[in-house]
């Protein structure tokens, strides 16, 4: 089964939709950052780097059994500018499970978009990909981006001491998570609408088909993103 959002999804001042050859420059901006790449898990990218991403991996717009995970550029509803990139990437079809990430230009920080753009997508997960659970894995001295999780709703569920060698010493990770059924009810308190009963699986399960992927963050900009998708 395929699920194919219909592009772009608003928010009160962002526009999320698929990436396109055309936002190469806007990309280089900011994937090229040192400050940018230090809790993520890729170096500074060159362009040539960049279109063969825009060519390949990142051109991918539905959420398959096969391959069900998106990034997606954030680019600001009223002046056409992109700002940043949210990815969505499902760990488990049998769980129901998926990773956040997203990457923000840090000239464009400051402003909410970050947090604006990942409470979309975490919209999409639960509401229209009928996900049970959302996960995302930051880095324990990204500031921002731990700020951001919990800007979201999202539970702090473990701290994993020096549990990975990264970028050239032993990193903490912070795990959070978030239910569909605490969504809901977040969404209640805020007063935001929310469409339906508690959804079924609408990507398929089969038996034991399980795709597993990883997150790391950034501090300048707010980023995050599941390894094994930039």
């Amino acid at each position: 089964m395929e699920l194919r959002p219909a592009y772009p999804l608003r928010t009160a001042r962002l526009l999320l939709r698929p990436l396109t050859v055309g936002d190469a420059d806007a990309l280089l901006s900011y994937r090229s950052l040192e400050e940018v790449c230090r809790f993520v898990p890729f170096e500074p990218m060159s362009r040539a780097m960049i279109m063969e991403k825009l060519e390949g991996r990142w051109a991918q717009t539905a959420f398959t059994a096969k391959n069900a995970g998106v990034i997606l550029g954030v680019e600001l509803a009223d002046g056409a500018r992109l700002v940043g990139d949210v990815t969505l990437f499902q760990r488990s079809e049998l769980h129901r499970c998926a990773e956040i990430g997203w990457i923000l230009d840090p000239a464009h920080s400051g402003h909410g978009y970050a947090t604006e753009a990942a409470a979309e997508l975490m919209r999409l997960g639960f509401q229209e990909l009928s996900l049970h659970r959302i996960v995302a894995r930051v880095d324990a001295r990204n500031g921002p981006s731990l700020r951001l999780a919990e800007r979201l709703g999202m539970r702090r569920e473990a701290h994993l001491v020096e549990n990975e060698w990264f970028k050239g010493g032993w990193s903490d990770e912070i795990d959070f998570a978030m239910l569909e059924t605490e969504w809901r009810s977040d969404q209640m308190l805020r007063g935001a609408a929310v469409i339906g009963p508690p959804a079924s699986p609408v990507l398929g399960v089969p038996s034991g088909s399980i795709n597993s992927t990883s997150v790391s963050s950034v501090a300048s900009g707010q980023c995050s993103t599941p390894r094994g998708t930039t």
